[in-house]
């Protein structure tokens, strides 16, 4: 993990610089408001340039970065600090003050857009949640370092805001060489792309191991949008031991499962109503029938979840007894590559477009070997097959009868498998389906003693293990429409890097899981800035002001402006041990609960400081009190109702589509943070702090509603496997809604 922990620290300190940069212009602005004579609309246009910009860039970040890929749209976000930090350093009067915090509002939009997606991108599923917390961190921490440095300019004799807002360089250029130098660029882009070597590269660089191959499947698997997708059940348990070298038929009705060797393999028997997430899918679970307006693809993620509360997804859980259940291909079998040198010595297998010399598209074969059917047997591959990659001829993953599956692990308790069963079609010849398996294990195994699950084909010993799995079971995304029409014999695919020039894909956003995502994304990025979270962060001092911090401190000889920034300082440390604690339990606890858990706390303290700023006890006392409230909520908010709403969008959107989604909720974002930056002056003066705040708990209580109604569990699942439920969920849910 230490590969992708580090790409994530890297790509987390452009929102260190959007930090650093919330805080300086909110202790610079009393010293520009003062030198350059502004008045209040004035004053929340320098702050609001900045977030115009930032809206601005996201427009079309999100489609450039699905063309440039990630890392070149890191890159020009540093230089954009960089620039934008020189600029207001020299800055002579508003004008050009206002043009260096537009570069600077481009470089955060790109930033913030784009580095929870590319570490969503990176990391494991098991820490995903982690790390996607760590620009969270980095932000704070930004901030904290900030407004040491603009305390310590507040003693001065003249305060220079210029140099407060001009240092802004220093750590800009640190993120630049990063982002040049130690960076790559995000594998499942590459993947997108077609461009297999360097994302196999990549990958091992960020897991630190030489075999991916199980997460190269994934990600080409993640190429697909749409397409049909049933949840099946599964009784796993073993079958037959192989008898004078020869493998028995597969029992009627069973799907094998191969292990590495040939001795080791598994029968799986369909069935149904033994799987939460296949009863979650047919009816919903008690909750949806007492709470009719819940979401039923919240219910059908907290399924995947339920059977396992204890462990969250730090573990995978699926098939722990039972070894390695799953294997590509023989141990003394080298592994296959999608190339072109090692198609052409196997003139048997189809050959690629492309072939010729070094190319972007190796691949280490991420799929089960090519399976030997009973087509096969008679059959030759037709030249027609010309553009088309198949899988490996001459594995052990052999059978007669029945159907193949072969499987490789993807982390968070998931497996991801492939079968292909053979018929008779209406023209009498036979024909092949192809299909992609993603497993889940439900429960834990169970024992043949007591139980009524039987296996056909034969008693099982008496000691022997089954195991319950659900299964969402879909096309492959390589075996394209083009390619059943070729009827392929055995399964194949296109090469990925046929169906790379396709790109973002428009129409995709029509497509129903797509469309829930985009729902849920931008509902609760219009809530969480409504919540008015960045009206306070940068307008922290002049609230603490009027909240009366400087009873506090006045016995320490500091003035007004000196202490609100000591307090905002102290503040954001506080902040930092909270998110540390986010950190360690978004991926145990969950995004979901973390958000339940702590929204009624931000209501809260809001309805406390209501109340300290209506009623007067003491002004020592009201203080205290409005002070104690503003960290409170500041605390506990970066604990949840800060990070998860990136972390959920860079999670709930397909490969393909992921930019240009992100850019919609990104813009949604952007423009709810400069209605509530720009208008917290006005409101200030015509409300006062007990109207504003008054406002944020009811947005808080509709978020907690919204949250609990439309927002599912995503912790530890495969980013390909999240977009797969969605689409799932929301099939079944416009289904119901026209029965």
């Amino acid at each position: 993990m230490k590969g992708a922990v580090l790409v994530a620290i890297a790509a987390a300190i452009g929102n260190f610089l959007q930090g650093w940069d919330n805080a300086t212009i909110a202790g610079s602005i009393v010293y520009i408001t003062a030198d350059l004579d502004l008045g209040t609309t004035m004053e929340g246009l320098v702050v609001a340039t900045s977030l115009i910009g930032a809206t601005v860039i996201t427009t079309f970040s999100g489609p450039v970065s699905d063309w440039l890929g990630r890392r070149p749209m890191l890159i020009i976000s540093s230089v954009l600090y960089f620039v934008s930090g020189l600029v207001m350093f020299w800055s002579p009067n508003v004008y050009v003050l206002c043009a260096a915090r537009l570069l600077d509002g481009f470089g955060i939009g790109l930033s913030v857009t784009l580095a929870p997606v590319y570490i969503s991108e990176t990391a494991p599923p098991e820490i995903r949640g982690l790390l996607n917390t760590l620009p969270q961190f980095t932000g704070s921490g930004g901030m904290f370092l900030a407004y040491c440095m603009v305390f310590g300019m507040s003693l001065m004799t003249s305060p220079s805001w210029k140099l407060m807002l001009g240092i802004l360089s220093l750590p800009s250029l640190i993120y630049f060489l990063l982002a040049v130098f130690f960076l790559p660029e995000s594998p499942r882009w590459l993947v997108s792309k077609g461009k297999m070597t360097e994302a196999e590269k990549v990958l091992r660089r960020l897991r630190g191991r030489e075999d991916v191959s199980g997460e190269m499947a994934l990600l080409v698997e993640g190429l697909g949008i749409g397409g049909e997708t049933s949840i099946e059940e599964y009784i796993i348990g073993p079958a037959d031991e192989i008898t004078d070298g020869q493998e028995p038929a597969a029992p009627k009705d069973t799907i094998r499962l191969y292990g590495p060797e040939g001795s080791l393999y598994w029968d799986a028997k369909p069935v149904t109503g033994q799987s939460t997430l296949g009863l979650a899918s047919r009816q919903g679970s008690m909750v949806n029938q007492t709470v009719p307006l819940m979401d039923p693809l919240v219910t059908l993620f907290g399924s995947v979840h339920e059977k396992f509360p204890d462990t969250g997804s730090m573990r995978s859980m699926l098939f722990p007894n039972f070894g390695s259940m799953f294997s590509t291909a023989e141990p003394n079998v080298k592994n296959d590559r999608w190339d072109e040198e090692s198609q052409q010595r196997e003139g048997e297998d189809y050959a690629s477009d492309g072939a010729g010399e070094d190319s972007d598209d190796n691949l280490h074969s991420p799929l089960i070997s090519r399976q030997t059917t009973s087509m096969e047997k008679d059959m030759v591959p037709p030249p027609s097959h010309g553009s088309v990659l198949s899988m490996r001829r001459h594995s052990s993953l052999m059978q007669g009868t029945g159907e193949a599956v072969g499987s490789t692990g993807i982390g968070g308790g998931w497996q991801l498998a492939w079968k292909w069963t053979e018929r008779v079609g209406e023209d009498g010849q036979k024909e092949g389906g192809f299909k992609r398996i993603y497993l889940h294990q439900e429960g834990g195994p169970g024992t043949r003693r007591g139980s009524l699950v039987s296996l056909p084909g034969g008693d099982m010993p008496a000691d022997s293990e089954f195991i319950q799995a659900a299964a969402l079971v879909s096309q492959p995304a390589l075996y394209t429409k083009e390619l059943m029409e070729q009827r392929p014999v055995g399964p194949a695919m296109v090469h990925p890097s046929e169906t790379a020039s396709k790109g973002p894909i428009w129409a995709a956003l029509l497509q129903p899981g797509v469309k829930r995502a985009l729902f849920v994304g931008m509902g609760i990025q219009l809530l969480q800035q409504f919540s008015g979270i960045n009206g306070v962060l940068y307008y922290t001092p002049q609230i603490l002001e009027d909240a009366g911090v400087e009873v506090l401190l006045a016995d320490l000889g500091l003035g007004t402006e000196s202490a609100s920034f000591l307090i905002s300082a102290f503040t954001t440390l506080l902040m930092l041990p909270c998110i540390v604690v986010a950190m360690r339990l978004m991926d145990i606890s969950g995004r979901r609960t973390l958000l339940l858990a702590t929204i009624p706390v931000l209501v809260v303290s809001l309805i406390i400081l209501v109340f300290s700023q209506l009623v007067t006890i003491s002004a020592v006392v009201n203080a205290a009190l409005s002070t104690l409230c503003v960290v409170i909520y500041f605390c506990v908010f970066v604990m949840a109702y800060g990070p998860i709403p990136n972390i959920l969008c860079s999670e709930i959107f397909p490969t393909r589509v992921r930019g240009l989604c992100i850019a919609i909720c990104a813009l949604v974002y952007w423009i709810g943070d400069i209605i509530i930056t720009y208008t917290l002056p006005t409101l200030l003066d015509a409300i006062g702090l007990a109207g504003i705040f008054g406002i944020y708990a009811v947005v808080c209580v509709i978020s907690w509603v919204f949250i609990f109604l439309k927002v599912p569990e995503t912790k530890g699942m495969p980013l390909e496997v999240i977009t797969e439920m969605f689409a799932v969920g929301a099939s079944q849910a416009a289904a119901a809604k026209n029965e």
